[in-house]
């Protein structure tokens, strides 16, 4: 969630912008920007670090 928070600064959008990217909606993105955990499934963040072009790794250790 913070390495989304990070993308979403970085490149200097808007909310409204990251809701396009991501396909939510702003209040979403607000959500995500709060830094709401609860809110987002491990599956849902997931998926949007794959929107913004992240490559995903998993460990188990």
């Amino acid at each position: 969630m913070s390495n989304l928070r990070k993308t979403i600064r970085e490149r200097e959008w808007t909310q409204e912008e990251a809701a396009k990217v991501l396909n939510i909606g702003q209040s979403r993105v607000s959500d995500l920007m709060r830094g709401k955990w609860e809110k987002f499934s491990l599956d849902m963040l997931i998926t949007l670090a794959i929107r913004v072009g992240k490559r995903i790794g998993i460990t188990v250790v």
